[in-house]
């Protein structure tokens, strides 16, 4: 399938002849792959006469494209892979192998059949309409200083989507980048994520995003909750592969600060684009449910909450939330 869509790529037209030629396979094994194509959610044209060709606009994921769009000294700092199909981009980047500790992992995936979101949610992603990027950090202070962690990286996620032309982007604590239209706030990006080690020594952070980025209206009216993506954002067709790579430009620049600084370097950054400042909230704790007012965060990303017993503190984990008027704001759970 990845000759196929190798040669596809280049938006031309090609005849089933010419894909099966290349890929060593009969035109009717041609036919049955791009039809599996087509189920993954990818849009191809059929031309009689001419042959085949992914629909204008569709743009695969390119290593040597990303690597262009990235900073010399991030060029430097990672290694970045691509594949076609995967389980999950956490699970594919601990595979990557890297020189030094030093040494960013970063796997981006077409589609994933597993994909995870947080609290066990799965997380799903049409082929070629988003990007599902994990990157792989080692850190070496321990788990306990990584507190707020998935905090910078949204506001890292959220700069640079603004770079590629968004606006009016807002994030919700712990770790969406939301859109504030006039019809109320939807989900354009959730990060995930995941860490192994040693509560005060060397440990793995896996770093996981997804971003909407061409959705049909279909896609869209089947996510379970109100959500968009960068085209609808920016009014325009965008490159998967730019975004891509500002990406990564910006979680490398947001780990490396982290690493010396923590959170708080973060923390009046974060609290600018926080959607839900000053406003009426519920929080769902582990099935528990605290109504206040939100009032930002703390020095270690904790969400502050005013409540009739005084402001309370509250740290990740199963915690989710929710405006508490609709009217006001609109969204869904976080994945």
């Amino acid at each position: 399938m990845e000759k196929v869509l190798e040669l596809l790529a280049d938006g031309g037209f090609h005849s089933g002849e010419e894909l099966g030629s290349v890929s060593g396979i009969s035109r009717a094994a041609i036919w049955k792959k791009l039809k599996m194509l087509e189920e993954l959610g990818l849009q191809i044209d059929s031309v009689k006469g001419r042959g085949y060709r992914l629909h204008p606009g569709v743009e695969l994921l390119d290593s040597g494209r990303i690597l262009k769009a990235l900073e010399p000294a991030v060029r430097e700092a990672v290694i970045v892979h691509t594949c076609l199909k995967t389980t999950s981009t956490n699970d594919l980047v601990r595979e990557i192998p890297v020189a030094s500790p030093l040494i960013k992992g970063v796997c981006l995936a077409e589609y994933q059949t597993s994909g995870r979101g947080r609290r066990g949610r799965s997380w799903d992603n049409p082929f070629g309409s988003t990007i599902s990027m994990s990157t792989r950090w080692f850190y070496s202070a321990g788990m306990a200083s990584l507190e707020g962690l998935s905090l910078a990286v949204g506001l890292g996620v959220l700069k640079a989507l603004e770079r590629c032309g968004g606006s009016h982007l807002k994030l919700k604590w712990p770790n969406d980048v939301l859109w504030h239209s006039p019809d109320g706030f939807q989900k354009l990006s959730g990060i995930l994520l995941e860490v192994h080690g040693d509560p005060t020594g060397d440990c793995e952070v896996i770093i996981g995003i997804g971003v909407n980025i061409a959705l049909s209206q279909e896609q869209i009216n089947g996510i379970n909750q109100p959500a968009v993506d960068m085209q609808r954002v920016c009014g325009t067709a965008v490159s998967r592969n730019q975004i891509a790579g500002e990406l990564i430009n910006e979680l490398c620049r947001t780990l490396d600060i982290f690493s010396q600084q923590g959170f708080s370097h973060f923390k009046e950054q974060w609290e600018h684009y926080d959607a839900f400042a000053g406003q009426d909230v519920v929080l769902d704790a582990s099935g528990k449910t605290v109504s206040g007012v939100a009032s930002g965060v703390n020095s270690h990303g904790g969400l502050l909450l005013k409540t009739d017993e005084g402001m309370v503190t509250f740290n990740g984990g199963e915690v989710s939330l929710k405006a508490a008027t609709l009217g006001k704001s609109q969204c869904g759970k976080s994945k």
